[in-house]
């Protein structure tokens, strides 16, 4: 599905028709359904309206039919389990991995935008490669009620994702599985810390920056992260800025104990710089774009890539609405960013391979190798009112709104995802903190295989530059 959002959306994994029952239908009419439509599960819905009300599964007639001895001829609403928990067809696949584990479940249920039933996908639908050691460790992760049983499941996030990518597993896969564990560790973080604090009763959303909002996490990974909220009338935003700002810096502290340094640039939810109303954010946004300074632009690339975490999401999915039509509408500014994001290209020698650092010999895979893939898709995402955060999912909706040949786009992506698999093995032989590689140091494919994505990235580049004229 091409939609804004860019990438899949949970609506693609909908194989068969959607199988539903009314509340008032006997247990044996929804057995029927489900091995009419060979299905696992079946929900109850509402009438025409098809809102949905509950879900009865095959575990759910062992449990509460079969072995409680009720009748087949007893309403269907009698032994489902209701408060369905629903995301939209146009909800990332992310999204859907993130509520089944947050929750614990095993069948999501997908609704239209009127919230009426579209299907049903299950965890093996979302998870195509499952790790057995992930699971575990989200349920480990989830019932981590205190600061160090949480520290300690942070600690075996860390282990488990040196031990993904000592198994050679593909980039995206493996920085999916790292984004889901430590979204996980942040919300259980939120959940430990908030009953400590009076907290206005407003909406509010945490939100995530940088490679965490692109769910381009690596083994090296400091916080970046926000907050915003809703100001109600006649209220001071301040005042509500005051009581926000112990519970953020608590937050801030525990994830430093996880694992999750303490940002050097102070970008944090517990710095009164980005812990923020609504409006407020509005301002910081558009002064960056009608600014276009240095120090705009450099802010724009790690802000523009934001998330809602935890909280009341729609406030983060407004600001994205928002932002989207701000930068639309402001082509100089997107100008400037092409201008900014074509400073340095891939470093690709006239003579030699590579042109590596003077001094180390060595090549930095961040800087000179993913960066010209996430500035480019960041801009096309912004020029096109595309939703999607992550480099990939940009990548592809940019270049299908583009009209380039797939063929192209994927090798934009392949190339992108090769360096991204290069700066995990790095870290992980360093142990920590390394973007940097010696050429030298490569096997000959692995050398043919950075150049030619350093020339993918070159090429993109070109592309921006025909675009914005420069």
């Amino acid at each position: 599905m091409a939609d804004k959002r860019g990438g899949q959306v949970l609506s693609d994994l909908l194989r068969r028709p959607p199988v539903s029952v009314g509340p008032d239908q006997s247990v044996s009419e929804a057995i029927r359904a489900m091995l009419t439509g060979a299905v696992g599960s079946v929900v109850v819905v509402d009438g025409p309206s098809l809102r949905p009300l509950g879900i009865l599964t095959r575990g759910d007639l062992l449990e509460r039919v079969s072995l409680a001895g009720v009748s087949l001829e007893d309403p269907v609403v009698s032994v489902m389990t209701g408060g369905v928990i629903a995301l939209p067809g146009t909800a990332s696949l992310h999204e859907g991995r993130m509520l089944l584990a947050r929750h614990g479940l095993c069948h999501l249920v997908i609704v239209d935008g009127r919230g009426g039933f579209l299907g049903v996908v299950s965890r093996g639908d979302l998870y195509a490669r499952r790790s057995v050691q992930a699971d575990d460790l989200m349920e480990t992760i989830q019932n981590a009620k205190d600061p160090a049983s949480l520290v300690d499941a942070a600690t075996r996030v860390r282990l488990l994702a040196g031990v993904l990518v000592d198994q050679g597993g593909d980039a995206g896969q493996v920085g999916e599985w790292i984004s889901i564990l430590n979204d996980l560790v942040v919300l259980a973080a939120i959940d430990i810390v908030e009953p400590g604090f009076d907290l206005p009763l407003v909406p509010w959303c945490w939100l995530v920056f940088g490679s965490e909002g692109r769910l381009e996490q690596t083994l090296d990974s400091d916080q970046d992260n926000g907050l915003i909220y809703q100001v109600p009338p006649d209220t001071d935003p301040e005042g509500m800025r005051r009581r926000f700002l112990p519970f953020a810096q608590a937050v801030n502290r525990l994830l430093d104990a996880c694992g999750f340094p303490l940002c050097k640039g102070g970008i944090m939810a517990g710095n009164p710089l980005w812990c923020l109303s609504l409006s407020e954010w509005r301002s910081r946004f558009g002064e960056w774009i009608l600014g276009g300074r240095p120090e705009d632009l450099l802010n724009a690339t790690i802000f523009f890539d934001f998330r809602g975490l935890a909280g009341d999401i729609g406030l983060a999915a407004g600001l994205r609405r928002w932002l989207l039509a701000v930068a639309v509408d402001t082509p100089l500014f997107l100008r400037f960013m092409a201008g900014n994001a074509l400073r340095s290209g891939p470093p690709l020698g006239m003579i030699r391979d590579f042109v590596v650092d003077r001094q180390t010999g060595m090549l930095d895979l961040k800087r000179d190798g993913s960066r010209p893939f996430v500035d480019a898709a960041r801009i096309y995402a912004l020029a096109f009112g595309i939703e999607a955060s992550s480099t990939v999912a940009r990548l592809r909706a940019g270049g299908l709104r583009s009209g380039w040949p797939s063929a192209e786009v994927e090798a934009y992506v392949d190339a992108f995802l090769f360096i991204q698999s290069l700066r995990l093995r790095c870290q992980r032989a360093a142990g920590g903190s390394a973007n940097r590689v010696m050429p030298e140091g490569l096997n000959e494919l692995e050398r043919a295989f950075l150049k030619e994505s350093f020339r993918q990235a070159r090429k993109l580049q070109q592309k921006l530059g025909v675009r914005f004229q420069l």
